[in-house]
């Protein structure tokens, strides 16, 4: 991408140098000389990167919790307490918790009414299903854990593929059991 004086220049709009010059919206016709012959610099656009792993391109996010600290390498605390930095593992070990959770709400008014009602009981393929919910999320949380690097963590949202590249089935983070 071009820029002048460290600013990124889009093409087909004007642009005013220091001296005040007005360039054109076409000057993203000119050549490469004239181009820098205006002040013009070329920087490689960055390089893209997957910001559900990555701060950048070159910095891949934690995935184990880190106790936070100041720049002096001193622990930041919080009402006395270590602060804490989640790791994605974390992270997603929280998000998977409440898939579970929202996955059960529509059937927790059935179980609550079965606690509260003896006359009343839950059928047995909402059990059956309430039951796949919670081993899912546990399948899903030890997959995580277990997850030794990068490279292992990130394959967890990777959906299996056959040999022709058709999808076969669901992600390992997003592997929930069918509706009712």
């Amino acid at each position: 991408m071009w820029t002048y004086q460290g600013k990124r220049i889009r093409e087909g709009r004007a642009w005013k140098n220091a001296d005040g010059i007005q360039h054109p919206t076409s000057w993203g016709r000119w050549s490469d000389d004239e181009k820098v012959a205006a002040g013009l610099v070329w920087v490689d656009p960055p390089a893209s990167f997957d910001n559900r792993f990555y701060w950048d391109a070159n910095t891949p996010k934690a995935l184990d919790d880190v106790n936070a600290v100041d720049e002096d390498g001193n622990p930041v605390l919080e009402d006395g307490e270590q602060m804490v930095i989640l790791g994605l593992k974390s992270q997603w070990k929280a998000t998977i918790k409440a898939q579970a959770g929202g996955l059960l709400a529509p059937t927790d008014w059935m179980v609550i009414k079965a606690s509260e009602v003896d006359s009343y009981s839950v059928s047995s393929t909402v059990l059956t299903h309430r039951a796949a919910i919670r081993t899912a999320s546990n399948t899903i949380e030890s997959a995580i854990d277990g997850a030794a690097d990068h490279t292992a963590f990130m394959a967890l949202f990777d959906a299996p593929v056959d040999s022709d590249g058709n999808v076969t089935g669901n992600a390992p983070i997003a592997d929930w059991p069918t509706e009712i």
